[in-house]
């Protein structure tokens, strides 16, 4: 049995974000169907305290029920090496490696070694500025389709991307048919870390929030019910009554999609996704598609959702849109209610085609392995 340590970022820091979680737990469950034995390495960003027994039994708890040995190993944020963690990694096949900052000398002791890159374009610009420099890595995956493609804007820093697609794991994400749905939804952060990229001339915004000004008026062109889960601050009570002013129903994205589990029971009574990108998915033109709305697909849920760039797989007309202005978003949102069955069964037709995890995750093995 191949022993695979998955290298993840703010998993216990962050129990509150039922979708950051799913994220991981998407590979994670593909590997254990491909036979592998999977072991976690979760790590801090933000907090210098150490959790506490309550915060880490409730974490350990969350992924014992989705399947993760109960060996969950945190490493602080002061780069303590907690015991245990150096023959942990010298003992797996493959360190499976989303944490772009995680210690070299911990990512040598893994027999082999892969980078997954989740925010492409971002994480070549950062690596260019020498905002983060990545260990050595015997392979690095991306999930932007045009990373290290001759036309593309993104900056490959002297590294062979190997292409992937965000994965969600249709056995624990099966298709809800449900007409009487009533709302599109949109489970969103609202603001995130390094708000400011681009060069020393040209910096611009990357928030969510910045980028969502752009589609602001669309319930107002639209008779279909528009509702965000928002993970806000409570400095962001101005933000929500504007929102609220121009149509948008809005929750806190804590009390609706807080657990796994609440996020999928989210996803799945919704009637479809709105969902936009931060401007930096428009200038690279990354044609990024985000893991959320892989779970809409897998839960043949129509998306409406920015468009990021041309893409080879991507439609543009049936079970996904992307849209440019609010008037395309409120045409689009028009088709789907026209003709919604078929347009649902788009949806998971394409989950299926293009973004099965156990597809993805045994190409991943190949290819790292």
């Amino acid at each position: 049995m191949r022993r695979v340590v998955v290298s993840t970022v703010r998993l216990l820091e962050f129990l509150q974000g039922g979708g950051h979680f799913w994220v991981y737990m998407q590979y994670v469950h593909a590997l254990r169907r491909l036979g592998c034995e999977v072991l976690l390495l979760d790590s801090f960003t933000w907090s210098s305290e150490a959790p506490g027994e309550d915060r880490l039994a409730q974490f350990r708890e969350r992924l014992v029920r989705y399947g993760v040995a109960d060996v969950a190993i945190v490493a602080a944020a002061d780069e303590r090496v907690p015991a245990g963690v150096e023959e942990l990694l010298e003992s797996a096949d493959l360190l499976l490696n989303f944490n772009y900052q995680l210690d070299p000398a911990l990512v040598s002791r893994a027999r082999r070694s892969a980078l997954v890159d989740i925010d492409p374009g971002l994480l070549q610009i950062w690596i260019s500025q020498g905002l983060i420099s990545p260990a050595p890595h015997d392979v690095y995956f991306t999930t932007g389709e045009t990373v290290g493609t001759c036309a593309s804007r993104v900056p490959d820093c002297g590294m062979c991307w190997v292409r992937i697609r965000p994965p969600v794991a249709l056995e624990l994400w099966p298709c809800v048919y449900e007409p009487s749905a009533e709302a599109f939804t949109a489970v969103s952060t609202w603001w995130g870390e390094r708000d400011y990229v681009g060069d020393a001339c040209n910096y611009y915004d990357n928030t969510k929030r910045t980028a969502f000004f752009r589609f602001v008026e669309l319930p107002r062109l639209t008779e279909q019910r528009l509702e965000l889960a928002l993970f806000l601050a409570d400095t962001d009570g101005e933000d929500r009554s504007m929102l609220e002013q121009h149509g948008w129903r809005v929750r806190h994205s804590e009390e609706v999609a807080g657990s796994p589990e609440r996020y999928r029971s989210y996803i799945q009574r919704s009637r479809g996704e709105f969902g936009w990108a931060k401007a930096s998915c428009a200038r690279l033109q990354n044609a990024w598609v985000s893991d959320r709305s892989v779970c809409y697909l897998a839960s043949g849920k129509p998306v409406v959702v920015q468009h990021t760039g041309p893409s080879a797989f991507l439609p543009d007309d049936e079970g996904m849109f992307r849209v440019h202005t609010p008037g395309e978003a409120a045409r689009a949102l028009d088709a789907v209610n026209a003709d919604y069955a078929r347009h649902c069964r788009a949806a998971r037709c394409l989950a299926e085609q293009h973004f099965d995890a156990n597809a993805v995750v045994r190409e991943m093995l190949e290819v790292a392995l």
